[in-house]
Order: C-alpha cells, then sequence, then structure tokens
C-alpha cells in the first residue's frame, strides 16, 4: 500500500482491491475480521464537507472530474453528520462557529474521523484575530491536517489518502483505550 495516485483504468477493467494478509486456497479466504472492516471502511468513506471559505472551492475542483474524488469511493457526499464518517473542515472557522462545528462533530456516529484542511481551519491562517478560532483543534480532534492557503487538489487527495491508511489499520478498541478517551477529556467533548 503506496501514497501514489493510481489513474483510474480504461473501461471494461475493474479496479480490484488487495485482500487483507491472511490463508487462502481455492475458493475460500481466511483473515482477521478487523482487516476486512478495515478494508471495507477505507473504501467507502462518507465525508461531511464544512466548508466556509477559499478552501470549498479547491474541494469542489477535488470533487470534479478532473481530480475524481470517486475513484476512493467519496462519490456520496452526506450533509447530514449522522450519516458521514469523514468531517472535513475548509476554511476559516469563526468563534462563534466553533460551538457549531463542535456540535456537527458530536452528531456523528463513531467511528468518525476529522481531516482539517487549509491554512485557516489548521491555525487560523493569517487571521490572528480576536473572532478567528486559531484552529479547530481547539473545539474537536483532528486527524489529518492539509497546509496550505488554499491547499491544491493534489494536496486534499494526500490528506484523504492519510485518512484511508488510517481507517485501514484502526481497530475496533482503539476507540475505546485510555489514550483515546484521554485525548477526548482534554478536547472537553461528552
Amino acid at each position: 500500500m503506496s501514497n501514489e495516485i493510481i489513474p483510474r483504468p480504461a473501461l471494461g477493467k475493474p479496479t480490484v482491491v488487495p485482500a487483507p494478509q491472511g490463508y487462502s486456497g481455492a475458493g475460500f479466504m481466511a483473515t482477521k475480521l478487523e482487516d476486512v472492516i478495515g478494508m471495507a471502511r477505507k473504501n467507502s468513506i462518507w465525508p461531511l464537507p464544512f466548508a466556509t471559505s477559499c478552501c470549498g472551492i479547491e474541494f469542489m475542483s477535488t470533487m470534479a472530474s478532473n481530480y475524481d474524488l470517486a475513484r476512493f469511493g467519496m462519490e456520496r457526499l452526506s450533509f447530514s453528520p449522522r450519516q458521514s464518517d469523514l468531517l472535513m473542515v475548509m476554511g476559516t472557522i469563526s468563534k462563534k462557529m466553533a460551538p457549531v462545528l463542535k456540535e456537527v462533530y458530536t452528531q456523528m456516529a463513531e467511528p468518525k474521523w476529522v481531516l482539517s484542511v487549509g491554512a485557516c481551519a489548521s491555525s487560523g491562517g493569517i487571521f490572528d484575530t480576536y473572532s478567528v478560532l486559531q484552529g479547530i483543534d481547539r473545539v474537536i480532534p483532528v486527524d489529518v491536517y492539509v497546509p496550505g492557503c488554499p491547499p491544491r487538489p493534489e494536496q486534499i487527495i494526500d490528506g484523504i489518502l492519510k485518512i484511508q491508511e488510517l481507517v485501514a489499520q484502526e481497530g475496533f478498541r482503539r476507540r475505546y483505550s485510555k489514550e483515546y478517551e484521554h485525548l477526548l477529556k482534554t478536547y472537553k467533548i461528552d
């Protein structure tokens, strides 16, 4: 598994996801349940775009046919937090917007992941003012940061590939580990 962007195959040649490690023979495959579920989750992420400014425009071009996020199993954007598992925060988040963002995050079902896209979402960007949140990691935990102002579509795709790696390798019990519970307590998320 590499981070290379694989070009979409010509019509008639289906893309086959490599099988997880295990034992296989004529007509059977034996592997760990966690690996199979990780593979399924990795290739069927439903993102919730939370875009407030120019990074949202870059995300729109990433979804368009030239870059085509559909090849990663992400052709269905979910605008309902209860039906999505990847929160993509893009753009400037004001301090008045922070409670809304936190509410959207808490409404998402586990397992859930967060991708912070652009300098504004990651650190407040050039807006070091009283009204701009200096990074969304002050209100919700972030799994992957995508730098840039605004980041290119290739950078957003790289961030999504990093999320897919995390999703594929995450065990069932990581969300219930002591480290994860401590992380959530530091964010004061119930």
